[in-house]
This record gives structure tokens, C-alpha cells and sequence, in this order.
């Protein structure tokens, strides 16, 4: 289909969902680099094959293409243009955010096993939420640190210790990344898309 949602985060900062329902086929007609090509056709996964193309329709949506999109030697997607790129599929979703400020994203399905590694990035207990509202509690605090990591320039960290989170809501939360490379706030953003859970970073000069 085409776009599902458009999330404007700030005026220079936005988000665009597309929701994968198409056929691999029908995701192949975009235009790709011959590194691209090369690629996709070398994931034995149909699912992040169509993760990948969907990522390339939505840059074409913004007017930018495969060309336009290089990746540093961490793996971090960058724009030619200079503006910021974070970038994320999971099963029947993908999204990218674009702006000005460096920015990071991930979105979830909510599924149970979350439960069961939740003693790798926190120790918030269930209290009086029900399983399902834990659940999403739990993928919004993964989505918003695995959203924080992007933000960071290289990788190495501890998820629990080194990625925190502060003032969680179900809506946003304050960040901070705290490792040697970087002491970073960040503001970030949880939205619910069916039964995923989309979570954005963006960075903030705050006082810790």
C-alpha cells in the first residue's frame, strides 16, 4: 500500500510509516543501487527483503532514492543531502525518520517473549498494568533504547547501564546516553501502530 502514516515530530523533524503488504514483486520495482541489488537478493529472508524495498519506497516518497542513501563503517544509514537518517522495519512495518538533528528510530511488534528478556535493558517491574499494557510498556522502553543506540556514533554499550531511561509515559520519556563516547539527553516519542510499538529519539541540550 502506499504510505500508512506521516508523524511530524517538529517542523524539521518527521516520520514516515509504510505498512508492507505488498508482494515481493510488486516492492521490486524501485529503483536500486547495484550494492542494493546485490543485497536484497542475497537475504534468504522474505520478510527483511521486503523490510529493505519498502525502505526505498519510502525514500522515493520523499523525493530521495537508493543513491542518495550510504551507511558508514558502524552501519549507520546517512544522507548524501546532509540531513539525518534513522531507519527500521519489523514484519509488516517500516519507517524512516529524516531531520536536521541527529535522530534514531525502531519500531516492535508487541509480542510476549519481551517478558522474558526484559532483565537485558530494565528492571521496571509490572506493578498494576495488565499483561498486555506490560507488554508495550516494555517494547516502548526496548524501541526507545534501541532508538537511543542509532543516535550513538558507535556501538559497544550496555542497553541496561549505558542507555537510560527517565519520566516514562505512554506517550514520551527523557533519555540519556552515557558512555564514554557520548553524554547525550534525548527526548523520545512512543506511538502505537496496531499492535507495534514505534519509538523516536531525538537529541536535546538539557542538563542532565
Amino acid at each position: 500500500m502506499p504510505l500508512f502514516k506521516t508523524i511530524q515530530i517538529s517542523p524539521n523533524t518527521t516520520v514516515y510509516v509504510w505498512k508492507i503488504t505488498e508482494s515481493i514483486d510488486v516492492l521490486r520495482d524501485v529503483h536500486l543501487s547495484k550494492n542494493s541489488l546485490n543485497r536484497v537478493n542475497l537475504m534468504k529472508s522474505e520478510s527483511h527483503q521486503k523490510g529493505f524495498l519498502s525502505i526505498r519506497h519510502l525514500l522515493q516518497h520523499i523525493n530521495l532514492n537508493d543513491d542518495d542513501l550510504y551507511y558508514n563503517e558502524f552501519g549507520k544509514p546517512l544522507l548524501k543531502n546532509h540531513q539525518h537518517v534513522s531507519i527500521t522495519h519489523s514484519y509488516d512495518f517500516s519507517a524512516i525518520v529524516v531531520s536536521d538533528e541527529i535522530v534514531g528510530i525502531d519500531i516492535e511488534k508487541n509480542r510476549d517473549k519481551i517478558k522474558i528478556i526484559k532483565h537485558r535493558f530494565t528492571d521496571l517491574e509490572q506493578n498494576d498494568l495488565s499483561d498486555e499494557e506490560h507488554i508495550k510498556q516494555l517494547t516502548f522502553i526496548w524501541g526507545g533504547k534501541e532508538a537511543m543506540f542509532k543516535i550513538h556514533p558507535c556501538g559497544g554499550m550496555s542497553f541496561k547501564n549505558d542507555l537510560i531511561l527517565k519520566k516514562i509515559s505512554p506517550l514520551n520519556a527523557k533519555g540519556y546516553i552515557n558512555t564514554p563516547q557520548l553524554k547525550q539527553n534525548c527526548d523520545i516519542y512512543f506511538f502505537q501502530i496496531e499492535n507495534y510499538s514505534l519509538a523516536i529519539a531525538t537529541t536535546n541540550n538539557e542538563l542532565p
